[in-house]
């Protein structure tokens, strides 16, 4: 049975997307939207990468970037926190959820059901927006992404995949776009926002 949170943000806004669809980008662009005083980013991706820089001794700041320092150890990174899933399924989640001081908490990287279900369980139904975000390969192509085995047909990219329980899908191709995708997403924030 599912313990709900008493305490903690009003608003969870969970994102999903394929690599390079996005979703960092839009996370960065409805926090400054929404205000830093009032809104955080989370990312569930941030205690593995913690943990993986200091086993082995690398950079965090270039682990938590978007460059190619990260792609390196991508597979390695997903191996190792797929083994620690099996063990328990909410260890990233419950982790990186410590640092929540917001009322409206972004959590950018949500990548499977078991993610969905965590924060379900933990904070409520009533407090989640999902949002998937979504680009062609053509588009992610241009953005730097390459189809790389391992990593693009995993879980971590393809649990989500037949997931059809969005409150909003946004495609994120076009440059000129952003704002609608943003005023789109401030509504669902601040609707959610009203009625808890």
């Amino acid at each position: 049975m599912a313990i709900v949170a008493e305490q903690g943000p009003r608003v969870i806004v969970l994102l999903s997307g394929k690599r390079k669809c996005g979703k960092d980008f839009l996370a960065d662009a409805l926090l400054q939207r929404l205000s830093p005083d009032r809104a955080q980013i989370v990312r569930i991706s941030e205690p593995i990468k913690r943990h993986w820089a200091e086993a082995m001794g690398l950079d965090l700041g270039a682990l938590l970037g978007d460059g190619a320092y990260k792609e390196r150890y991508r597979k390695q990174m997903i191996e190792w926190s797929e083994a620690r899933r099996q063990e328990d399924y909410g260890v990233f989640c419950r982790a990186a959820c410590t640092t929540v001081r917001r009322s409206v908490c972004i959590v950018s990287d949500v990548r499977r059901k078991t993610d969905v279900r965590y924060f379900r369980e933990t904070y409520g139904p009533d407090r989640l927006r999902t949002v998937r975000i979504e680009a062609s390969e053509w588009v992610r192509t241009g953005r730097g992404w390459q189809f790389q085995a391992g990593v693009d047909d995993v879980p971590s990219e393809c649990d989500l995949d037949d997931y059809r329980a969005w409150d909003l899908v946004l495609t994120n191709e076009q440059p000129d776009g952003v704002e609608e995708l943003l005023d789109r997403l401030v509504e669902l924030v601040e609707s959610a926002y009203s009625a808890a």
